[in-house]
């Protein structure tokens, strides 16, 4: 399970190193793609693999299953650690989550969130927590 917040900056190659804690999960190799709210998913393989597994079992007559996997998988690049605990973002991944220095890495259970500070910042107000958590219920979280 991934969780916490770790502030780091991306260099100007689009290097980014992954916290220690997250790295020991993650493994050598796993999967960065386009995420929710501007930000990207990282995924473990085994995550990963059961996430493909599905997305392939969506109706491919319905139009909107067809575009939420396509936003998913086209976006989707298998990276590697380097010596130094870093991974290489693809460019086109890099400005789809607007990341240019600043950076927050955030644990969401079974993946990891890379957020733009500036993003993270906007998106993370949790003013509305308590309204959000009142429909917590519909969906079969009860707190």
């Amino acid at each position: 399970m991934f969780m916490g917040e770790y502030n780091h900056t991306i260099d100007a190659k689009g290097r980014l190193i992954i916290p220690a804690k997250f790295r020991e999960a993650l493994d050598e190799q796993f999967v960065v793609t386009r995420g929710l709210d501007d930000c990207l998913f990282v995924y473990p393989d085994d995550g990963w693999k059961a996430f493909e597994e599905k997305l392939s079992t969506l109706p491919v007559a319905n139009k909107n299953a067809r575009k939420f996997a396509r936003f998913f998988l086209s976006g989707a690049a298998q990276v590697e650690l380097d010596k130094q605990g870093r991974i290489l973002i693809p460019n086109t991944l890099r400005e789809y989550g607007g990341l240019e220095k600043e950076v927050v890495l955030i644990g969401v259970a079974n993946r990891v969130e890379i957020w733009s500070k500036a993003r993270w910042e906007e998106n993370a107000a949790m003013e509305d927590m308590d309204e959000i958590a009142e429909h917590m219920d519909s969906l079969g979280l009860s707190i």
